[in-house]
């Protein structure tokens, strides 16, 4: 029995019965991003007339809104991949993505390395996300990205339950790095990006360097203008 995991425009299948898969975000091993670029526009990733912005990590009660407002200002359209833990302590703010029209998807409760949990904690762990987010954003989830991009079989299982997608990316803007700026956020996540891509940047700093995300919503404008100057919408993934 097999399940599809989709990697921006890279789809790959993975036995639900053993090993696990390493999608290649901060210390979870970094892949070859370059396959998923060479074949965006994969009907597996999403439609063809653009590419879709995804954000992991929140909501973050002052990223988030700064994230939102920067949206509605460009008429563009994100997915959020929502965090149990953070939503519980902002529902508020779950609500609000919801109802601004953009995706809701499940990324985790607490933010671990699934390849640290057994079968019943990932299990224990993706549930309790699901409710949380659900409840606060009155949406089902349809997709899910599990922590650092690493997924276990029994993530893999559990989604295909489910009929989830599992989605991962073709671009990151590396924002969570201390390092970063706008400039090298914005050139890093449009570096290459076509049709089909999966665009990877955060509007939380709770899992990575302080601040963070003030540069993400600084970068966000220039983003939004490639992607404008390429002629891609942001589209649901």
């Amino acid at each position: 029995m097999e399940t599809e995991v989709s990697w921006g425009g890279l789809a790959a299948s993975g036995a639900e019965g053993g090993g696990a898969w390493g999608g290649g975000a901060w210390g979870g091993g970094a892949g070859d991003d370059r396959a998923g670029e060479d074949r965006a526009g994969d009907d597996r990733a999403g439609p063809r007339a653009g590419c879709a912005l995804t954000f992991d990590d929140g909501p973050h009660p002052r990223g988030t809104p700064a994230v939102l407002d920067a949206l509605a200002a460009a008429g563009a359209h994100a997915t959020f991949f929502l965090v149990g833990e953070q939503v519980q302590r902002n529902p508020g703010l779950a609500a609000e993505i919801a109802a601004a029209g953009h995706g809701i998807a499940l990324h985790c409760h607490r933010h671990r390395n699934l390849l640290r949990l057994g079968p019943r904690q990932t299990r224990a762990d993706i549930l309790r996300a699901q409710a949380i987010v659900e409840d606060a954003t009155g949406r089902p989830i349809a997709l899910y990205r599990p922590p650092y991009g690493i997924l276990n079989a029994t993530a893999l299982a559990c989604a295909r339950r489910r009929g989830w997608r599992t989605l991962l990316w073709s671009h990151w803007g590396r924002d969570w790095e201390a390092r970063a700026t706008p400039d090298s956020i914005a050139a890093q996540v449009t570096s290459g990006v076509r049709p089909g891509a999966v665009l990877l940047l955060h509007d939380a700093d709770d899992y990575s360097a302080p601040g963070s995300w003030r540069r993400t919503v600084a970068a966000l404008p220039r983003v939004l203008d490639v992607l404008a100057e390429q002629g891609l919408a942001t589209i649901s993934p």
